[in-house]
């Protein structure tokens, strides 16, 4: 690969018992362009990793799912960056949002961690924040729930109803990202 390519990583835990989980739903994002690639994830023989390198949009890309818990995910993204010899501002981490709507989009350049584990533990690998994220929402929890019990559940039946239609939408924003830059892909799908 070179640096014209594109690593799209989505953030969530391992293991079926997650699947389901609000956390999850970057994988969820990334296997549905996977589908969309017509391809299959491979553990990497490097990295704790599934990847899948193909073509999105006529773009160059590499799919990534670490294979370690949300909070361990920088370890995986850094060193998929430097296999795969590419630059900072080519790395888009998809993930769950707290501070948005459920079904929110927002597609951003840069930025803190907002509480966010897998984000802070990319932006200690990497020494920066600075790299694209679609961020993808799931909401507030309800009461007093604590956040980390909330992003840790499945999500709700009314939720469910509509999650196929936002994570299609939320992969159509990645594509928009790949193909037609971060400012049309902002003005395209930020909710």
């Amino acid at each position: 690969m070179n640096g014209d390519a594109w690593l799209v990583v989505g953030l969530g835990n391992p293991g079926p018992g997650y699947a389901g989980n609000r956390h999850n739903v970057g994988f969820m994002v990334v296997d549905l362009l996977a589908g969309r690639m017509g391809a299959r994830f491979k553990a990497h023989k490097k990295v704790r990793a599934e990847v899948l390198e193909g073509r999105l949009g006529g773009v160059r890309v590499v799919l990534a799912k670490p294979r370690t818990y949300m909070n361990e995910s920088g370890g995986p993204v850094a060193g998929l960056l430097d296999y795969f010899s590419l630059p900072l501002e080519r790395l888009v981490v998809v993930h769950d949002e707290l501070d948005l709507p459920y079904g929110g989009l927002r597609l951003k350049f840069g930025g803190g961690d907002n509480g966010h584990n897998g984000l802070k533990s990319i932006r200690r690998s990497l020494g920066s924040g600075e790299f694209n994220r679609v961020r993808f929402g799931i909401g507030r929890p309800p009461g007093r729930m604590d956040a980390a019990a909330f992003v840790l559940r499945d999500f709700g039946a009314a939720e469910r109803k509509e999650l196929e239609l936002e994570v299609d939408r939320t992969a159509d924003a990645v594509e928009g990202l790949l193909t037609d830059g971060l400012d049309r892909a902002q003005n395209t799908y930020n909710t």
